[in-house]
């Protein structure tokens, strides 16, 4: 009993202490065999080709008219980055559909020859809720000696990846897609933005 509340009384005094820089929980991402196989029933399903046509109509239009798109949506578009980020707390999907379908951003990333830097999970003990944050980081290539041009120049494709998955009190809450680019006279230009987009919601 003693070795039990010694646990507790340890755990919140972290969750007291924790903050952006030293997460109350910080653990690598590991799927058990449970979760691969129902990931691998789910892509199967109507909810991620609903969600697919519904993020590439979403692009289009943002494309054309930015204002008009959906309010569980957002773009970002800057020199250095560009991304989206869905407010899956304003939408009915589960927190299953959400989970699976992070981890299938994932996947489609690393088909376009990435390799994954690092997925982990922080909380964060926030004034009124715990913040979990799960992200996949990508980066392209096996070396960036292996993407030099002949002009000694990097290829960056479409820059580094990085995808999170926000929770507040264990529901879900956004899900941020973010490509950051270099710009730098030691790299290349990068790929479009709307080809990765495209190569993700295929």
């Amino acid at each position: 009993m003693d070795k039990l509340w010694s646990y507790f009384k340890n755990l919140f005094q972290q969750a007291e202490e924790s903050s952006p820089s030293q997460p109350l929980i910080h653990e690598m991402i590991e799927r058990s065999a449970e979760e691969r196989e129902d990931y691998q029933f789910w892509k199967e399903t109507l909810v991620l080709r609903r969600l697919l046509n519904w993020l590439n109509e979403q692009y289009a239009i943002y494309r054309i008219r930015p204002d008009d798109i959906d309010e569980a949506l957002d773009f970002l578009n800057t020199p250095s980055s560009k991304g989206f980020v869905v407010h899956f707390s304003q939408t009915g999907y589960s927190q299953r559909d959400v989970q699976h379908f992070f981890d299938f951003l994932k996947e489609q990333v690393l088909a376009l020859k990435y390799r994954t830097q690092i997925s982990d999970r922080r909380s964060y003990q926030r004034a009124n809720w715990v913040e979990t944050i799960e992200r996949h980081y990508l980066k392209p290539g096996l070396s960036i000696r292996s993407n030099q041009e002949e002009d000694g120049r990097f290829v960056q494709h479409f820059g580094n990846i990085m995808i999170e998955l926000e929770h507040r009190n264990d529901r879900v809450h956004n899900l941020r897609f973010r490509a950051t680019t270099y710009n730098d006279s030691l790299f290349k230009a990068p790929a479009e933005f709307g080809e990765l987009m495209q190569g993700v919601l295929s």
